[in-house]
């Protein structure tokens, strides 16, 4: 590889290696910057398997024990809320350092806790490092991906989230049968269970943070900080033949402004914001809406509490994030092929049918010892549905969502645009899971058919006002137009 720097040389020496080394390049920063998206999934779901042992432990009601695992939701708000423009001021990488080392204070921090209150502390703290996560891996993806790889590329951030969460419930499953007594019980190295679980997150927490100190920094925070010897370096490792002085002509033209961005510069004239983040916020609010993760943060308590053995709901619940994992393989395999619109809308309507199957078995459900219990064939229906709803989501809200809000906003606004419309996942998911153990206590067919719902919402949002982003370069963005315009142009 030649010297970076050198203009028509770069793109020379770029030859010897080839658009497939620099594809190979550009998949490796991405997955490397994805494991942020693992320890997402991993921390945020490590609680599924603890939420019973905690209610016994600290003789928590079902109130308290909601806000517990919920409280991570809130720092999660707060960090993805700062870590926008916190990374245009240090840089992405930077950003996923500090990230890592508050996982691993989380993790430990919760296996020692001592009662509920100090539990929700280190959970808050976590959730800040889940959050700035959830901002920095999708900017950072998307800002090294060549636009022909974007969209598979930024899936990795899904696929790593997704693996975190299947990881999480192996590990909790695991430690639970090893243990006497189970998720309630002692570990074999002593201590209980469930704080063997929490401190797990650790080992990735570390790993996540030697290997983000071997990656670059993003090539468009170079430029914005002048740094142009340094970007064309990075961009020569993952354009292969590409102009790299062209590129850095049109990321100097994007960026337009050579000052910190502020949320004010997000300000616009459809109620205070410009049309193009208030389509960022409601993706994120419509993909939490649709209640997916009450499937991964309660699902172990809500097969218990229809009928099923501890160790069943456990095993479930990993059936549950294999079929995440299948199918997340599915939305990277499809992404750049058929775009970005047309998989939210089958997903969307997938969503909405196995949602509404399970409203109606679970209104079939009979009250018996004071618990719910499905009889006959609605337990492998509902089963099935639940199933069919976690294969929807995730061959298409849970990736492209991700992958949208890590393209769609021009590259001035990226970070503290994808930080707004994070902090607003954010805190719809915490409403989401907040909400749940009261409104499924009065009954799970309601909670299920609000869900279900807004899935109908979402399908609509999608034809009205969300763009297709696919094959478009990041520098053109800003021209991106509202459906029905593109439909008339």
């Amino acid at each position: 590889m030649s010297t970076p720097g050198s203009g028509s040389k770069t793109t020379a020496g770029e030859e010897h290696d080839g658009p497939s080394h620099s594809a190979a390049t550009a998949a490796l920063l991405a997955g490397a910057a994805a494991l942020g998206g693992f320890l997402f999934g991993y921390d945020s779901s490590v609680i599924n398997g603890t939420v019973d042992a905690l209610k016994n432990t600290f003789h928590l009601s079902g109130f308290v024990v909601g806000f517990v695992v919920s409280a991570a939701l809130l720092g999660c708000a707060a960090g993805a809320w700062f870590a926008g423009p916190l990374g245009d001021r240090i840089g992405r990488v930077k950003v996923m350092l500090a990230a890592s080392a508050l996982f691993v204070i989380s993790s430990l921090g919760s296996a020692f806790a001592f009662s509920a209150a100090d539990l929700t502390a280190w959970r808050l703290v976590g959730g800040l490092a889940i959050g700035a996560a959830s901002v920095i891996a999708p900017a950072y993806i998307a800002e090294i991906a060549p636009a022909e790889l974007r969209g598979r590329l930024g899936s990795l951030q899904q696929m790593a989230i997704v693996l975190g969460i299947f990881a999480a419930l192996v590990v909790d499953y695991v430690i639970a049968q090893v243990s006497k007594g189970g998720a309630t019980g002692t570990f074999p190295w002593g201590g209980g269970a469930w704080r063997w679980m929490f401190a797990s997150a650790a080992v990735p927490a570390v790993i996540w943070g030697v290997i983000a100190t071997t990656i670059p920094e993003s090539p468009r925070y170079l430029v914005k900080k002048r740094r142009m010897t340094d970007a064309k370096r990075v961009l020569a490792r993952v354009m292969g033949r590409g102009d790299v002085d062209g590129k850095i002509k049109d990321i100097v033209r994007s960026i337009a402004e050579d000052r910190a961005v502020h949320l004010r510069d997000l300000r616009g004239s459809r109620l205070g914001l410009l049309p193009i983040v208030w389509v960022g916020i409601l993706l994120s609010v419509f993909q939490q809406f649709v209640g997916i993760n009450v499937i991964f943060y309660y699902s172990s308590s809500l097969w218990q509490a229809v009928g099923f053995s501890e160790s069943n709901a456990m095993l479930t619940s990993v059936i549950n994030s294999v079929v995440n994992v299948a199918f997340t393989l599915v939305a990277i395999a499809l992404v750049d092929r058929v775009g970005r619109r047309p998989l939210l809308l089958g997903g969307a309507a997938g969503m909405a049918l196995s949602l509404g199957t399970l409203a109606a078995c679970f209104s079939t459900a009979h009250v018996v010892g004071g618990k719910p219990e499905l009889s006959g064939a609605a337990g492998p229906i509902a089963l099935v549905a639940a199933n069919v709803f976690v294969a929807a989501f995730a061959a298409t809200w849970g990736p492209v969502v991700w992958v949208m809000l890590g393209e769609m906003f021009n590259n001035f606004i990226r970070a503290s645009a994808l930080a707004v419309a994070a902090a607003a996942q954010w805190l719809a998911n915490w409403l989401v899971t907040t909400t749940f153990p009261g409104i499924s206590g009065f009954s799970l067919s309601l909670a299920y058919g609000l869900y279900t719902a807004f899935s109908v919402l979402a399908f609509i949002f999608v034809i009205r006002a969300v763009p297709e982003t696919r094959g478009r370069e990041l520098e053109d963005m800003d021209r991106l137009e509202r459906p029905r315009r593109e439909a008339r142009a």
